[in-house]
């Protein structure tokens, strides 16, 4: 039975497969008709059932290979979309709006109620007046400007950016970086500096508590100089004379010392004054005899001694009875 079933082929199939088993028929007037002593056509091949098969099923593979891949790749088409779907519709499911009825308003000035939950978003389209508290219990981001026209409390706040301030009321201040001060400073309280303070314009303050003023250039004082401190002390020298006296007034920098001279004064010293702080170095001081009496002025005075402590102030020659006075000057 099989070979007749492979006999029974039609070489129309044959052709199909193989175009190089056609045959060449010769039509009438041809030069194989002319030519009868011609050796005869050779019989076509005929190809077996099974090798058509093997040819047929070696081109369908190629294209079911084709078929299985794209057929994957539109999976995975499928796949993306409908996954990236899924994806929009819960994030538009995480966050619901909610429009907030006038009925719910008037629910709101009676008692507490809860509009809306957590994972919907309530929208406000018109401007909102609150007349009483607003309590945020979670953080608040504030898309535009915000205006406050009352006070504004707040226990930390931290600016990133640049920052104008009418008016703004601080309890402490602790201020990490530069700060620049366009107008003016004024501190009604104390005002401490750790490190160095560097000022552009003039500084004016009431009072100025300095333990160690260092200046580069020129002092200029508008006023007085008033020596502040404690007043030295002074001593009575053996010059003076019986029953004479010596008094002090004024501070270490400038003061008068006050000389009553008793009788039997001799030349020496009359008055040894001692600081009430004692400067660095050994400073330099200046006398100036104030007296209406011509006697006591033409006496020569002078400083004998002079230390970090204190200076003695000495006559070279024996002053009559009198008073004189001594200004002094003490700069280090």
């Amino acid at each position: 039975m099989e070979e007749n079933t492979e006999k029974n082929v039609s070489s129309d199939s044959l052709d199909t497969l193989e175009e190089q088993d056609t045959a060449v028929t010769a039509t009438p007037g041809s030069a194989d008709a002319q030519q009868p002593n011609k050796a005869p056509k050779k019989p076509k091949e005929k190809i077996s059932f099974g090798r058509m098969l093997s040819k047929l099923s070696s081109r369908l593979n190629i294209y079911l290979l084709l078929f299985v891949l794209l057929a994957v790749i539109s999976l995975i088409i499928v796949f993306i979309v409908i996954n990236s779907s899924n994806k929009e519709a819960a994030q538009q499911a995480d966050i619901q709006t909610q429009e907030l009825t006038q009925e719910a308003i008037d629910s709101l000035s009676n008692n507490e109620v809860t509009v809306g939950d957590p994972k919907q978003l309530l929208s406000i389209e018109s401007n909102a007046v609150f007349a009483g508290q607003v309590l945020i219990r979670d953080g608040l981001d504030v898309a535009g400007p915000i205006k406050v026209g009352g006070d504004l409390s707040l226990p930390g706040i931290t600016v990133s950016g640049q920052s104008n301030f009418d008016e703004v009321q601080l309890n402490t201040l602790a201020v990490s970086g530069d700060t620049n001060v366009l107008g003016t400073l004024t501190v009604s309280n104390g005002l401490t500096v750790n490190g160095t303070a560097a000022f552009g314009g003039p500084l004016s303050a009431p009072a100025l508590t300095i333990d160690e003023l260092s200046l580069t250039g020129d002092l200029q004082f508008a006023r007085h100089i008033d020596a502040g401190g404690g007043t030295p002390s002074v001593v009575r020298g053996g010059s003076v004379g019986s029953g004479g006296t010596v008094t002090i007034s004024g501070t270490d920098t400038a003061g008068t010392v006050a000389v009553n001279m008793g009788s039997g004064a001799s030349s020496g010293t009359l008055a040894t004054v001692s600081f009430t702080n004692a400067f660095n170095n050994s400073p330099h001081v200046v006398i100036t005899p104030v007296t209406t009496n011509s006697g006591l002025a033409n006496v020569n005075y002078y400083i004998s001694s002079r230390t970090t402590t204190g200076f003695t102030i000495s006559a070279a020659s024996s002053p009559p009875s009198g008073s004189v006075s001594f200004d002094f000057i003490v700069i280090d």
